[in-house]
Order: structure tokens, then sequence, then C-alpha cells
């Protein structure tokens, strides 16, 4: 019985779409809100959310949201990757808020400091879960 992998393209290009309309084009109709850069917003959201899910599936091979860590290759040198790649989206939502405030709605760095958190957070148990908290000696490295 052969394998089959979920195709993760459809998502990467809706969520590409998504992206370069709510970052370049900023074509977005008013809404029930009456605000078209909150629609804009949400369609910048929509396409992160598709790009994580092609991520998901390019990177794990299979469906689904969560990345466990019995599914990660090698959680303790990937953890350190992790937790980098957070640091640098704080650091980003740092600039974003700041020296490029003007240039970028108003919330920008906020989610990016959201998002940055959150990967943090995973990096950081990802580490904590294959180091001292490890459920046996041999998975601690």
């Amino acid at each position: 019985m052969t394998e089959s992998y979920p195709d993760f393209t459809v998502h990467a290009v809706i969520g590409s779409i998504l992206i370069l309309d709510a970052v370049i084009l900023g074509f977005a109709p008013a809404g029930p809100w009456d605000s078209p850069s909150f629609t804009l917003g949400i369609i910048g959201m929509a396409g992160l959310g598709f790009w994580y899910v092609a991520w998901y599936r390019f990177t794990f091979s299979r469906k689904g949201l969560i990345p466990w860590i019995d599914r990660w290759q090698d959680p303790h040198g990937s953890s350190r990757k992790v937790l980098a790649a957070g640091v640098g989206t704080l650091a980003l939502s740092w600039v974003a808020g700041n020296p490029a405030q003007p240039h970028l709605p108003d919330p920008t760095g906020l989610v990016l400091m959201l998002i940055g958190l959150l990967i943090s957070l995973s990096g950081i148990y990802a580490m904590l879960a294959s180091g001292p908290l490890a459920d046996s000696p041999e998975e601690a490295e």
C-alpha cells in the first residue's frame, strides 16, 4: 500500500494570492464593517493561514495543523532554529511598530509580536521537551 501525501500547492497559491492582494494590490471591499483596511487585514491573515497549512503539509507530509514534537526529525536542533525564527519575528515586529510604522497599518507590529511570541514559545517548549523535561534519558541529547 502506497502512502498518499496531501497536496500543499493549492494552499500555497491561494495564500500567495491573498498576501499579494493585502501587501501590494490593496483590493478589498468595505464589508459590513464599512472599513476596507480592516477587510484587507482579514484577507492578509487568511493568506497567512493558508501559507501555514501549506508549510505544515510540505514539512510533515500529512494533513493537520499542530506540529507534534514526535513528528520532528531533530527536535533538539530544530528547537534552536524555531526559537531563532521567533526572536527574528519579534525584532521584525519592533521595526514594524517603530521606524516603519508610518508605512504600515497600525496593528502590524502588534500582530507580528503575537506571532513571534507564539513561535518563541513553541521553540522553548521543544527545547524543554527534548532536553530537561524529556520522558526518557535517551531522548535528552
